[in-house]
């Protein structure tokens, strides 16, 4: 028998509905936020077929297998038109963005200013409102590489080797890179997040990590038809940056569908947007964990290439070796300069001149040999042949 037009839609939200129904059952705290809204209450059947309209849009596709990387890269060198996100308080400055002269377009967001011309709908989650608003506003109209970053030019979570730098970092990044893999964490350095980070299923509450308990509850509202991971991790802090393809490829209403969660959920700003943190890149990805190797990404990203894991991981180990040198000399240089009383007279602390002039050769010796390699870097980054080399390890 054929089915109207009228019964199928009639079927369809039947069917949405029962299963909206099931999942607020399991679900107390999310069933009594939404079910009480006076906005729900006034519901009509117009409303209520685009209501299901989205949750059906939203939740079909939360399966990871949709993740597909459907970016098309441009030859390598082209031009990419590229959008700055970044959320700042009334109080922060973001001079620094203007002063660089970046050559992207910005989109500040004043969080706690309902007056300013970019402003997301309510100041919760930290970056996480701002991230989703923009991609919601901007869905049908997106640049083709959007990079998402704090407010803070400096900050210690920034990328090492450009000296924690904000504006380096904009001004180096690979748009051919992004464009390729869809999704790049902007931050290179494994620590912390990677390769492990968030066990959901281990319910010990980590100091650093309280959110991990707090993920395990509300996974299921966020991605109600994928399996908790047993791991979650990328490196810190939620700075990142994607190709316009890679958020076409997934539902304008599953970005609706998340912002809706974060407006909704009784979860403070604080646990809202640790959560998130560790969940951008399954989101955009399907990967609970994306940590791609710390060379490849320096050398791809930003062109600061090394020669590969083994030479990388040679400049790591030779500062190290310049702080501890470094250190030593300020803790003997600060003895040497301290009273020690004796029976008689009170006598300057004894320190051995040969191994502070050791140390100080050292460091000069350490200061020269990193300067040297790290130019080198940069200048076999500019070889787009070795960069695609390194990029194929990460």
């Amino acid at each position: 028998m054929a089915l109207t037009r009228r019964s199928v839609v009639g079927l369809v939200s039947f069917i949405a509905f029962l299963s909206v129904l099931s999942f607020t059952f399991v679900h107390g705290a999310l069933f009594r936020s939404v079910f009480s809204s006076p906005s729900f209450v006034r519901l009509d059947t117009s409303s209520l077929r685009n209501a299901t309209s989205l949750v059906l849009s939203s939740l079909s596709s939360h399966n990871s297998k949709s993740h597909t990387n459907s970016t098309t890269a441009k030859p390598i060198g082209s031009s990419y038109t590229r959008v700055l996100v970044v959320p700042q308080t009334s109080k922060e400055s973001t001079t620094w963005i203007d002063d660089a002269q970046l050559d992207v377009e910005v989109a500040l967001y004043t969080v706690d200013n309902s007056s300013a011309a970019l402003h997301p709908p309510l100041n919760k989650g930290h970056e996480v409102m701002v991230y989703l608003t923009y991609i919601i506003d901007h869905y049908h109209d997106l640049p083709e590489i959007i990079i998402f970053t704090h407010a803070h030019r400096h900050a210690w979570h920034n990328t090492d080797l450009l000296g924690f730098d904000a504006v380096e970092m904009v001004k180096r990044l690979s748009s051919d890179r992004v464009a390729r893999l869809g999704y790049m964490n902007i931050r290179c350095g494994w620590d912390p997040g990677c390769p492990e980070w968030l066990h959901p299923y281990d319910e010990t509450e980590l100091l650093g990590k309280q959110e991990q308990r707090v993920l395990a509850k509300v996974w299921s509202e966020l991605f109600p038809l994928d399996p908790l991971p047993t791991n979650l991790a990328q490196p810190c802090c939620a700075q990142f940056a994607v190709s316009r393809a890679r958020v076409l490829s997934i539902p304008h209403a599953r970005f609706v569908f998340y912002r809706d969660w974060l407006l909704r959920t009784p979860l403070t700003d604080y646990y809202s947007g640790r959560i998130w943190e560790f969940v951008w890149q399954y989101a955009f990805t399907g990967q609970a964990v994306v940590c791609p190797p710390e060379h490849a990404c320096y050398c791809d990203g930003y062109g600061v290439c090394f020669g590969g894991e083994i030479e990388y991981k040679e400049f790591f180990e030779l500062r190290q070796t310049k702080k501890d040198y470094s250190s030593e000399l300020d803790r003997l240089l600060k003895e040497q300069g301290l009273e020690v009383e004796g029976k008689d007279n009170a006598t300057l602390r004894k320190v051995d001149p040969g191994r502070v002039m050791f140390l100080k050769d050292r460091i000069g010796a350490l200061d020269k040999e990193l300067d040297e390699r790290k130019s080198d870097a940069l200048e076999r980054g500019r070889d787009q042949q070795h960069r695609a080399k390194e990029a194929a390890y990460g």
